[in-house]
């Protein structure tokens, strides 16, 4: 199977989940999970006051998210016709 025939299948069964179920409760619970990982990494000892884990934790989320905006900015770069 080709990459584009991989990714109108993963479409096709995105799009058929997201017909039958309520989007916005797996985004929270999708959200919560991404957040407690974060606050895993940023204090993994548990030793952080509540905010000051938060504050962590938002810091390192923002991180992966422009981590996430640069390679995919790089890999559309590499696609693009010269």
């Amino acid at each position: 199977m080709t990459p584009e025939q991989r990714s109108q299948r993963a479409r096709l069964a995105a799009l058929t989940r997201w017909s039958r179920e309520d989007p916005t409760e797996n985004a929270v619970r999708g959200q919560r999970g991404l957040r407690d990982k974060f606050e895993r990494e940023v204090d993994p000892d548990g030793v952080l006051t509540p905010p000051e884990r938060a504050r962590r934790a938002e810091a390192a989320r923002r991180a992966h998210m422009v981590r996430l905006a640069y390679e995919s900015a790089k890999a559309r770069a590499r696609r693009a016709p010269a």
